[in-house]
C-alpha cells in the first residue's frame, strides 16, 4: 500500500495531528499474530471473546443496561461488541462469539486476572494506579467526581463537608481522590466504603451518612434508584476528571494493538459519536427517557487526537 500527501497538505498538519497519523498508521498496518499473544491463542481456540461488565446491582445505564428480557446492552456494551466485531474479521473467524460476564467494582479485577475475561466494559477509570496491572485503550467517556447530598443538608461544596459522614463505593478509587482533599484542607472526613451505590444510597437517605461521593454520571444513575429522588441533589465543583476506557489484562502488547486498532477504526469512522449519541441523546431503557447530554468537551476534543496515554 503507497501512502502519498502533498508537501503543502503536510504543512498545514498540527503536531499532534501528525502524531495522530503515525498512530493510526503504525497500529493499522502492524501485521496481525505479529508476537506471540496468551490472549489471541486462547480467542483462537475457544472461538469465543469473553466480556466481563458490571451493571446487574448498581444502575450503570447508559454505560451497561440490563433489559427486561436479561439482555445485555449499553454504550460501554455497544463499543465492546464492535470491538470484538473487527477482532472476528481480523482474525478471519466468522463464528465468534460474544460470552458476558457478570462482575462487580471488585471481581472486574480477578476476573481479567484470572483469565475468566478478555475485556472489561463497564465504567472503569484508566488511572495510574490501575495501570500497574491492567491496560486501557482510547477512553470512551470522561465524567468528574461530585457529591451526591439531601436537598436539606446545607452542603453545597467540599468546604461544607468538614466532619462529615461520607460513603463511597468499594474498589473505585474514589476514596484515594477524597482523602488526598480532606488532607490537604484538613477537612477531618471519616469515609467508609460500600459493597454497592444503592447501599450508599440507602446510607444518605437514612441520614447515616452526610454525602455520597462518586463520579457525577453515576450519582445520576443513583439518584434516580432512590426512594425519594427529589430530596437528593448532586454539587459540589468537579473533584477531578475521570477517563473510563476499555480494560483488559496488562503484558499482552499483540492483544492490546489488536484492540487498539478497533478503536482506532470506531474513532476514525465517527462510529463512537453515532453510539454516544444513541445512548445520550435518545429515549433508551424501559421508561424511553432520555439522557439529553451532548458530549462534553473534553470528550469531543479528545477524540480529535485520540490517545491512550492519561496523566493521572
Amino acid at each position: 500500500m503507497v501512502f502519498e500527501m502533498r508537501d503543502q497538505t503536510l504543512s498545514r498538519l498540527t503536531p499532534l495531528r501528525l502524531r495522530f497519523l503515525a498512530w493510526i498508521l503504525l497500529i493499522c498496518i502492524l501485521p496481525p499474530f505479529a508476537g506471540a499473544s496468551e490472549t489471541i491463542k486462547r480467542i483462537q481456540d475457544k472461538r469465543t471473546v469473553v466480556v466481563a461488565f458490571m451493571g446487574v446491582v448498581d444502575n450503570l445505564s447508559p454505560f451497561v443496561l440490563i433489559e427486561p428480557d436479561g439482555e445485555v446492552s449499553g454504550y460501554s456494551i455497544d463499543i465492546c461488541l464492535k470491538i470484538v466485531q473487527g477482532i472476528r474479521q481480523e482474525m478471519k473467524l466468522p463464528t465468534l462469539k460474544v460470552q458476558f460476564f457478570p462482575v462487580n467494582m471488585d471481581t472486574r479485577f480477578s476476573a481479567l486476572l484470572n483469565n475468566r475475561a478478555d475485556l472489561e466494559c463497564s465504567v472503569s477509570t484508566n488511572n495510574a494506579e490501575r495501570r500497574k496491572k491492567f491496560s486501557f485503550t482510547i477512553p470512551h467517556f470522561f465524567t468528574s467526581v461530585r457529591m451526591l447530598v439531601r436537598m436539606n443538608s446545607g452542603i453545597k461544596d467540599w468546604s461544607d463537608l468538614r466532619n462529615k459522614r461520607i460513603v463511597t463505593t468499594k474498589s473505585t478509587g474514589i476514596t484515594d481522590i477524597v482523602t488526598k482533599r480532606s488532607n490537604i484542607v484538613a477537612l477531618n472526613l471519616s469515609i467508609t466504603e460500600l459493597d454497592s451505590d444503592q447501599e450508599c444510597v440507602r446510607m444518605l437517605e437514612q441520614g447515616l451518612a452526610d454525602a455520597f461521593i462518586m463520579d457525577e454520571i453515576l450519582l445520576y444513575g443513583a439518584r434516580a434508584s432512590a426512594n425519594n429522588p427529589d430530596k437528593l441533589v448532586i454539587t459540589g465543583v468537579s473533584l477531578s476528571v475521570e477517563p473510563y476506557a476499555i480494560m483488559f489484562r496488562k503484558d499482552d502488547p499483540e492483544f492490546k494493538k489488536m484492540v487498539d486498532r478497533q478503536m482506532a477504526k470506531l474513532v476514525a469512522s465517527g462510529e463512537i459519536v453515532r453510539l454516544y449519541n444513541r445512548w445520550f441523546m435518545q429515549p433508551i431503557g424501559p421508561d424511553r427517557r432520555s439522557l439529553n447530554m451532548p458530549m462534553n468537551y473534553m470528550l469531543r476534543d479528545s477524540l480529535r487526537y485520540p490517545t491512550d496515554k492519561i496523566t493521572n
